[in-house]
């Protein structure tokens, strides 16, 4: 069902990010926050609805038409991700394709990897150039805590999805692991066993560097700082650099998969 989205523009940016550049964002969920997680650490503030049932909420007419001021394209891609999970848009490959043939820029897709067992979804992101999956946690009590999914979102059926997806998948495959304490050893050796098993193209190690608002904001899918937010917020305390630096030095001696985190955005850790 489509929603009323009289004055909402399905386009933002573009967003500087340190994983991707200039990145231009279409938002295929629209102003209400959908989305099957609520993570605690969300940048959108508290998921206004949590469901896993795929519909059209914002029509590939309206993203065509919302796409055209931004030309020309003076970004390094675009970006599918804004007001939540963007594999609930039942439109995905409709949107992928004509962003593609609109921007001629390659297409990234931000998914917390929830809806990777059904096959449409695994066949929609087939369309674009790079997939980045949210892997927040190894153990299922963690995954609860962090993540807040639906009842029966699983860890094990969303590795189990996110496995079948390697398997077909031939672009660019990241993994972004949000960390909001220092992991044990037994933790980060469990999952290095698991970055071995998937082979992704990437790991992209991540902490919380915007604070989240106190209630749903629109205005977050973009990257302002905290000072310049015309709403309140909550700070969180990232992990500090040199703890990321050393979890990602040994993820990747360990797999030789490239591991990145955002070092040029953190404070270290005396003044954390």
């Amino acid at each position: 069902m489509l929603h009323n989205q009289r004055f909402f523009n399905s386009i933002y940016g573009p967003v500087k990010s340190w994983r991707f550049g200039q990145s231009l964002g279409i938002d295929p969920i629209g102003a209400v926050s959908t989305c099957s997680f609520n993570c605690v650490y969300c940048q959108l503030g508290e998921i206004e609805y949590q469901t896993t049932t795929r519909q059209v909420f914002i029509s590939t007419e309206q993203i065509q038409q919302d796409l055209q001021p931004f030309a020309p394209w003076d970004v390094d891609l675009v970006t599918v991700s804004g007001s939540g999970e963007p594999t609930l848009a039942q439109n995905l490959a409709d949107i992928l394709t004509a962003a593609k043939a609109i921007t001629k820029k390659p297409l990234a897709v931000l998914t917390n990897g929830s809806l990777l067992t059904d096959p449409d979804v695994r066949a929609d992101l087939m369309i674009a150039d790079r997939v980045s999956v949210k892997l927040d946690a190894i153990a299922p009590s963690f995954s609860q805590r962090i993540n807040r999914p639906l009842d029966g979102l699983d860890l094990g059926r969303l590795w189990a999805g996110l496995w079948q997806f390697r398997q077909q998948y031939s672009g660019i495959l990241s993994i972004q692991t949000m960390l909001l304490s220092t992991w044990s050893d037994q933790q980060q050796a469990d999952y290095i066993t698991l970055m071995q098993r998937l082979l992704p193209d990437e790991i992209q190690i991540n902490t919380p560097t915007r604070p989240k608002p106190t209630r749903h904001e629109l205005d977050a899918r973009g990257n302002h700082t905290s000072g310049s937010r015309p709403y309140p917020v909550r700070s969180l305390r990232p992990v500090s650099v040199e703890q990321l630096q050393i979890f990602c030095d040994h993820i990747q001696s360990a797999t030789g998969i490239p591991t990145r985190y955002p070092q040029h955005q953190l404070i270290p850790s005396t003044q954390a």
